[in-house]
C-alpha cells in the first residue's frame, strides 16, 4: 500500500520529517485487527497523581469524549478544552496551552 496520490504527503511533510514512517506507523496500528480490542480504560483508575487532560475543540483527530473518559476514570483529572490549537496545541496555540499548564500547576483549575 502506498500513500494516496493527493496532497497528503505535502501536508504531512510540514509536520513530519519522515512522512512514510509517520503515516504507516499510525495507519498500520489502526488497521491491525489486534488493535480493535486495545483499551486502557481499565488501567486508568490506577493513576494516583493529579492529571491534566488537554483537548482542542477543533482537533480533527480527537474528541472531547477521550478526555471526558479520562476524567470519569481518574477523579483528580482537570480538563482543559482549548478554543484553538487543533491537533497540535503546543504548536498552534502555545501561549494558550502554556497558560493552561501554569494554571494547573498553580492549582487554579
Amino acid at each position: 500500500m502506498t500513500i494516496p496520490t493527493t496532497d497528503l504527503r505535502a501536508k504531512l511533510s510540514r509536520y513530519h520529517a519522515d512522512v512514510d514512517s509517520a503515516f504507516y506507523g499510525w495507519n498500520d496500528i489502526w488497521l491491525d485487527p489486534a488493535f480493535r480490542a486495545w483499551n486502557i480504560v481499565g488501567e486508568m483508575p490506577a493513576i494516583a497523581c493529579p492529571l491534566l487532560a488537554v483537548q482542542a475543540l477543533d482537533d480533527h483527530y480527537g474528541t472531547m469524549a477521550q478526555i471526558e473518559t479520562i476524567a470519569e476514570q481518574v477523579p483528580q483529572t482537570r480538563l482543559i478544552r482549548l478554543e484553538g490549537g487543533g491537533h497540535s496545541p503546543h504548536r498552534d496555540a502555545p501561549d494558550v496551552l502554556t497558560d493552561a499548564i501554569v494554571a494547573f500547576i498553580r492549582g487554579e483549575v
